[in-house]
């Protein structure tokens, strides 16, 4: 049998250029819609076209591949298959056009978004892993019934439960939605857009929006540990989270006022006379020392970006001033802050009252630990030309190398006298766990070698600072707040200031 050349070339090209050729209109007017009004098919409309665009491309290939394996027509399997095929085209083409009808039917019912106005509703402060609620204002102005999706953007650091809502919009009508926002980071996040996704009525099209509507948000510290120390202290029950019980100042001797008494009170506060007097009971109430002032100085370098537990050096540090903060506050002294790396980063002045801790919230917020050097010189140079007065200043940082310990231990020794100074160390667990490795392998002997002479080494620091008058506090950073508490009501029982 011979073969002809040219129809067999005329039908390679046939077969080539026909799927081709059919996929290309089938996805230019996709294209279009996706990228002249961002309208796109949905899951349902792809899973609907694929099989009929498979099954169209399949019955126009069918006859001419039974014709080049069977050019003389003798055999019935191949004749069936041309028939069968050649009755089906039709009755596929007609299934086509009525699918295609429906589909551009459908898409003449989603609607469009002139009419839709949007707007968010929300407290500009959160706390670190609380929940923020979050409330969306959406307008229809228009006068056709809008289905629509509506997500909020997100940043990538915060949770969104739900993420996305679904409503139906009625003409001249408003919806109002709310979610809950849960942050995981802190810092200053905008939120610049909301998205609208509209549905057509048989949900074959999607037409995807974003209205610009800016918002800020300022992610706090979370500050349960507060309530917390409040309501221990309230039941005096402190030793709980570390705290010891130290005698303050003028506690029992120097008399203030007659007050209610509260659930709280101690019972040997209760001036009897005047509970008889007024018929109340009335306790009394006495002035404690309040002319201490405290700076903490910060160091946000390198030195503090080693992680525990999913959080830095840092964040651990930052929660330990906050709370050692409250606590001052309360006692009556002034707090103040700064941050430093390679340069002062931030500066909250001494100030005391309830305000205070506001700033100083908004000076730590937005610290981060940074691949820096940090520099001690501009650093206690800044500290000295803004503070003059005798201050209890608490430095908390990381000492790793000889030339950061030798610079500290001399801008602490440079302090005395004129103000406190307390050197704060955050102890890596790592090290230590390194050198308490009991196991015999050789390897893991050397390394545990080396951690134990890292501690030495770090304890003569600690050592050399303390001979020369600085107070030290050296502890774990997620263990740090009691002992920094500790060594502030030393501070105040012992009038070091």
């Amino acid at each position: 049998m011979e073969l002809q050349g040219p129809f067999y070339d005329w039908l390679g090209r046939y077969l080539f250029w026909a799927p081709w050729v059919g996929l290309i209109a089938a996805i230019s007017p996709l294209l279009v819609l996706a990228l002249g009004w961002r309208i796109y098919p949905t899951i349902r409309a792809v899973r609907l076209l694929i099989p009929l665009l498979v099954l169209s491309v399949l019955m126009v290939a069918v006859p001419p591949l039974a014709q080049m394996f069977d050019p003389q027509g003798k055999s019935s399997f191949f004749w069936m298959l041309q028939f069968s095929s050649k009755l089906l085209i039709y009755f596929l083409i007609l299934i086509d056009l009525i699918v295609v009808a429906f589909l551009w039917i459908d898409l003449l019912t989603l609607t469009a978004p002139s009419g839709i106005r949007v707007s968010r509703k929300m407290l500009r402060s959160a706390s670190l892993g609380g929940q923020h609620h979050v409330r969306l204002m959406v307008e229809n102005f228009g006068d056709r019934t809008h289905r629509l999706d509506i997500k909020d953007d997100i940043p990538a650091t915060m949770k969104a439960d739900p993420q996305t809502q679904e409503v139906v919009l009625a003409p001249r009508k408003r919806v109002e939605i709310e979610y809950a926002l849960q942050p995981s980071q802190r810092g200053v996040f905008g939120l610049e857009s909301i998205f609208l996704r509209l549905q057509s009525r048989l949900n074959f099209w999607h037409r995807y929006v974003e209205r610009e509507c800016k918002s800020e948000l300022l992610v706090y510290p979370n500050m349960q540990q507060l309530q917390e120390y409040a309501h221990l202290a309230r039941t005096n029950r402190l030793s709980l989270i570390g705290v010891r019980k130290t005698r303050k100042i003028g506690q029992d001797n120097n008399f203030e006022r007659l007050r209610d008494y509260n659930q709280d009170d101690n019972y040997k506060h209760i001036d009897w006379r005047a509970t008889a007097r007024r018929q109340k009971l009335t306790v009394k109430e006495f002035q404690q020392d309040q002319s201490q002032r405290i700076v903490f100085m910060l160091d946000c370098g390198r030195l503090m970006t080693n992680e525990y537990k999913g959080l830095s050096m840092l964040d651990y540090a930052m929660n330990s001033i906050l709370m050692m903060s409250y606590v001052a506050l309360n006692q009556g002294d002034s707090v103040g802050l700064l941050c430093f790396s390679d340069k002062v980063e931030k500066y909250v002045p001494l100030r005391g009252g309830p305000k205070q801790m506001n700033h100083m919230l908004h000076g730590l917020f937005d610290r981060f630990p940074q691949v820096k050097q940090s520099n001690f010189d501009d650093a206690f140079l800044y500290f000295s030309n803004h503070c003059r007065r005798r201050t209890l200043v608490i430095l908390i940082s990381n000492v790793i190398d000889d030339i950061t310990s030798s610079q500290i231990t001399n801008y602490l020794t440079t302090l005395l006298p004129r103000h406190l100074p307390v050197l704060c160390l955050m102890r890596d667990r790592s090290v230590f766990e390194l050198a308490d490795n009991p196991a015999l392998d050789e390897e893991v002997l050397y390394r545990s070698g080396a951690a134990a002479n890292l501690l030495l080494w770090r304890h003569e620091v600690l050592q050399k600072v303390s001979d020369r008058g600085a107070l030290v506090v050296d502890a774990f950073p997620d263990q740090l707040t009691a002992p920094l508490i500790n060594r502030y009501l030393e501070v105040k029982a012992k009038h070091l200031l």
